[in-house]
């Protein structure tokens, strides 16, 4: 079996433990996939001091020759996009489709990013002061942590470490440990392209010791972070309790309006790429359906015809539409909250099952789900279940549209279909979430545009777009009198 090292100032080593642990195909638990460090506090500190120790170097390193190291790293995935795309299916569970574009996206991101290494601007003022020269400059912060999750694992590794190292940086990179072996790909092609050694430092292995580490860590003056709301908002107040930068994009649960006037072909259409693409499981998937009454019915049974000529199965498959979950504990997270939806009274009008028929009974497949007659205060309402199942929610009128929909502890992404356009920006205006959508899936997003949620979605300033680089670098003021 093939085995990855740690990546600690330019050298692949093992973790001083000696320990390793195995990924596995979630569509085929028979399918191991390779074994990866198992790292402890002292390999996460041993990356802490490389990254340290490389810091100054990499500063003064011109910006545009940074992002020189990207521009290659676009040619080469762009040459590789295929080998990425298959390992991303048998790693994650995504389908064909859904792999390439998670390779696509890193590919743009990555290309938007470099080129904002020519725009790390500053600005000059005119002083009140005869003769003094005023001006500003954005400068990195040292030592960066982040911690990516395994939904996205190439994508959001590359929407992070770009612009934490093209502005200057130098990274310790932790990846989720259900997907490593995606991550050691992409640290792979920035060694061959030419990354200095220590720069990027990455380790693998269970998430406690990494977020103890990046948290509490002197050196480590920011960190970025995906994943689960308790996780990200206990890590946000261990590290901004010490003065460090905090950045942490965590939970979702989707509004989904559709008014009277709507395509509701469309609409339907979009909810099933949003709801159940990639099992459900995206932060921006859609989660509640928020119908107004006087087509809840028709919009309701098309949603259910649509769901039941949804083919899930080995992702690998071309005629699949929806792959695998990625372990066993998304599988049962999922039937507790099937169960929560009955014993609610909500009715379940399709799926709810985990599925176990031949060729399918070695991996983490389930049924996409739909609950009607929903009230917004039951948990299937409420609490995010990150898995393919959609809650129908009927109210009288937009104005009640907008109040479910922001009647909610989560503000990531949103999206109304309608024709009416007073309603459509009354909606954008109203609606309490950091992506809103008209006639457009709530999945959707371009890199160079930030992202980020509302509530307790986020912590700290948004990710992509300028305010990517932004989070990390800061300003500084200069004042020059010759």
């Amino acid at each position: 079996m093939k085995k990855y090292q740690n990546y600690i100032n330019g050298e692949w080593i093992d973790a001083k433990s000696g320990k390793t642990f195995t990924s596995i195909n979630p569509a085929n638990n028979d399918d191991i996939i390779a074994e990866f460090a198992y790292s402890d506090e002292s390999d996460i500190n041993e990356a802490v001091d490389a990254a340290f120790e490389k810091r100054l170097m990499w500063k003064n390193t011109p910006a545009p020759l940074r992002a020189d190291v990207f521009y290659k790293v676009t040619a080469k995935l762009e040459e590789r996009k295929e080998t990425f795309k298959d390992v991303i299916v048998r790693e994650t569970g995504k389908t064909n489709v859904e792999a390439m574009g998670e390779v696509m996206r890193a590919i743009n991101v990555i290309r938007f990013m470099a080129g904002e290494a020519t725009r790390l601007a500053g600005e000059t003022l005119p002083s009140q002061q005869e003769g003094v020269i005023g001006y500003t400059k954005r400068v990195p912060h040292g030592v960066v942590g982040i911690i990516t999750p395994w939904n996205f694992p190439l994508g959001l590794a590359a929407s992070k470490t770009t612009p934490a190292l093209v502005s200057g940086n130098t990274v310790v990179f932790k990846p989720a440990s259900t997907t490593p072996l995606i991550s050691v790909m992409y640290v792979q092609l920035l060694e061959e392209c030419g990354l200095p050694k220590g720069v990027l430092n990455f380790i693998t292995g269970p998430g406690k010791p990494a977020g103890d580490v990046l948290g509490k860590h002197e050196k480590v003056k920011a960190v970025s972070f995906t994943g689960s709301t308790n996780v990200g908002t206990s890590l946000g107040k261990v590290v901004t309790a010490r003065g460090a930068k905090m950045q942490a994009e965590m939970g979702g649960k989707n509004p989904f309006v559709i008014l009277p006037d709507a395509d509701l072909d469309l609409a339907v259409e979009h909810i099933i790429l949003s709801g159940f693409g990639e099992c459900g499981q995206r932060c921006t998937a859609t989660s509640r359906v928020i119908l107004h009454k006087d087509i809840a019915a028709e919009v309701t049974s098309k949603l259910v015809e649509a769901t039941s000529k949804i083919t899930v199965g080995n992702p690998a498959d071309s005629n699949v539409n929806m792959g695998a979950f990625i372990d066993e504990n998304q599988v049962k997270n999922f039937e507790y909250y099937v169960e929560a939806g009955k014993k609610e009274g909500a009715e379940l009008l399709i799926g709810g099952n985990r599925i176990l028929s031949k060729g399918r009974d070695k991996g983490y497949f389930v049924e996409p789900t739909i609950f009607t007659n929903v009230s917004s205060d039951m948990k299937i309402a409420q609490e995010e279940i990150f898995g393919p199942l959609l809650a129908i929610i009927e109210v009288d009128s937009f104005e009640e549209a907008l109040k479910v929909s922001n009647d909610i502890d989560y503000g990531l992404s949103s999206s109304i279909y309608t024709n009416d356009m007073n309603k459509a920006f009354n909606y954008l205006e109203n609606v309490e979430s950091g992506v809103s959508h008209v006639n457009m899936p709530s999945i959707y997003s371009e890199p160079h545009f930030p992202f980020g949620g509302m509530k307790c979605t986020t912590i700290g300033p948004r990710e992509q777009g300028k305010a990517g680089v932004q989070f990390y670098s800061e300003t500084r003021t200069l004042y020059l009198k010759p």
